[in-house]
């Protein structure tokens, strides 16, 4: 089985390397991180990049699809060839899944019209707009789809899949082998927790905070 981790210019960094150490960890599965181009490919601090093994063109089929987010501007020209790979890809997919805003892309490939699907929580309007059932769950699976929240659900996620996949046994020996056993010292991980202040505070600042 093979999985396919995208990535582009300035996607977050977590969102990759989260679903890699979960998901990654299938049973004689083969993990290849792939972009527009071989290469280094920088997230979106600038100073941290991860190496794409393999030009988009040269992974026409991976059994698994993960796309990572970004706070950055999303490559979404619908004939553009990330969206034109992921369609081609998804078309012989097993699964296609998503992590944060990279249900964004998904959406802009035309890939969840109609199906229930999230995203990081300040994008779930845009996620809509493309035709979406937006909802704020951690992870959401309509079909072959799997989608997460932001950022760090990209870990559940890719816990969630590999449990389906390979079974809960498989699944949680993952979870205790990477020793995933969240206590932070703040309650403020979803708008719903976080104290309003914060909450507008990132509205209206997300693309300075966050970049």
């Amino acid at each position: 089985m093979q999985i396919a981790i995208v990535l582009y210019d300035r996607f977050t960094a977590l969102d990759a390397v989260g679903p890699y150490e979960t998901l990654g960890r299938l049973p004689g599965a083969r993990t290849v991180f792939v972009a527009e181009e071989a290469g280094p490919v920088r997230s979106d601090t600038g100073s941290l990049a991860l190496t794409a093994d393999r030009a988009l063109a040269d992974v026409p089929s991976p059994d698994i699809v993960v796309v990572p987010g970004g706070p950055g501007p999303l490559p979404l020209a619908p004939d553009g060839p990330l969206l034109s790979w992921l369609r081609t890809a998804d078309a012989t997919s097993t699964w296609t899944t998503s992590v944060c805003t990279g249900s964004l892309l998904l959406g802009a490939a035309g890939l969840l019209r109609g199906r229930r699907a999230t995203s990081h929580w300040l994008a779930l309007e845009e996620l809509a707009r493309h035709g979406a059932e937006p909802t704020g769950e951690r992870v959401v699976t309509d079909g072959k789809y799997v989608t997460a929240a932001g950022v760090s659900a990209g870990i559940d996620m890719g816990l969630t899949l590999l449990g389906r996949i390979a079974g809960d046994d498989h699944a949680r020996i993952v979870q205790l082998a990477t020793e995933y056993d969240p206590q932070p010292p703040y309650d403020a991980g979803s708008p719903e927790k976080a104290p309003a202040h914060l909450v507008d505070l990132l509205r209206t600042h997300a693309g300075l905070i966050l970049t």
